[in-house]
């Protein structure tokens, strides 16, 4: 039976190909059998990893905590240089302050649950929290950005990299009101407890990519630099800080 492998359903759509082909070089080097899941929700990849449908997930940060402390599940690497920031914006010549906000806020957000948390906590200084907001959901960050430009949201939440690679069109009608700089939280390779003894093998291979002809390619397919080794106590203290953020 193969393993499974998932991937946060947060990823670029331009990038499904490059995860398929990274399951593909996954396979050979491992020489084990794995599966690609593509999960649409966060729901269905939370299901699916309640059934032990998955072995291997590159983990969104908001859910590494659960993953460690309720399924058992080992950190194995991590992007490099690919925190998890998160800008709020608005559109051009609107305002120019956080505080300047109306209380009767309507926001436009993605499904990226550690870039919706983050953004929530920047809009605190203003007085606004979960009470006294309206919420639209989109698919991606470019329909975040269509709902501020035509004035259905007076902000958006953003994924900083998402935000930097709109286009320069949209860009110049968007004004940045703030900018996280955490610069601790990020995603990470998990292993189940099934897969665990492939782990050391695993981290090798991973943190090899970016000395190797094809590792790069596919890197550059996935939009990631590189990878470097995470400890189960760098997995905790991003825990503890998620906690923190969230109390």
């Amino acid at each position: 039976m193969p393993y499974n492998l998932a991937i946060s359903p947060d990823f670029k759509p331009d990038q499904i190909s490059g995860w398929y082909i990274f399951n593909t070089w996954l396979q050979k080097k491992l020489d084990e059998a794995i599966h690609l899941d593509i999960h649409q929700s966060f729901a269905e990849q939370h299901q699916a990893i309640d059934n032990e449908k998955v072995d291997i997930v590159y983990a969104n940060p908001f859910d590494i905590s659960r993953l460690v402390r309720e399924k058992s599940f080992t950190p194995v690497a991590r992007p490099v240089c690919k925190p998890d920031e998160a800008i709020i914006a608005c559109r051009e010549g609107a305002i120019r302050e956080i505080t300047e906000l109306p209380q009767a806020l309507t926001v436009a957000q993605a499904n990226a649950p550690e870039v919706n948390t983050i953004g929530m906590i920047m809009l605190e200084p203003a007085n606004i929290d979960k009470s006294n907001i309206k919420i639209i959901d989109c698919e991606n960050f470019v329909v975040v950005a269509r709902h501020i430009l035509k004035g259905e949201a007076d902000v958006g939440f953003f994924l900083a990299e998402s935000f930097n690679e709109l286009s320069n069109l949209v860009k110049k009608q968007l004004y940045p009101l703030i900018n996280s700089q955490i610069n601790m939280i990020h995603h990470a390779f998990m292993l189940s407890p099934k897969f665990a003894p492939h782990k050391d093998k695993l981290k090798e291979l991973l943190i090899n990519m970016k000395i190797d002809d094809k590792g790069i390619q596919i890197l550059n397919d996935i939009g990631i630099e590189g990878f470097e080794s995470m400890e189960e106590e760098d997995a905790e203290f991003m825990i503890d800080l998620m906690d923190t953020l969230l109390s």
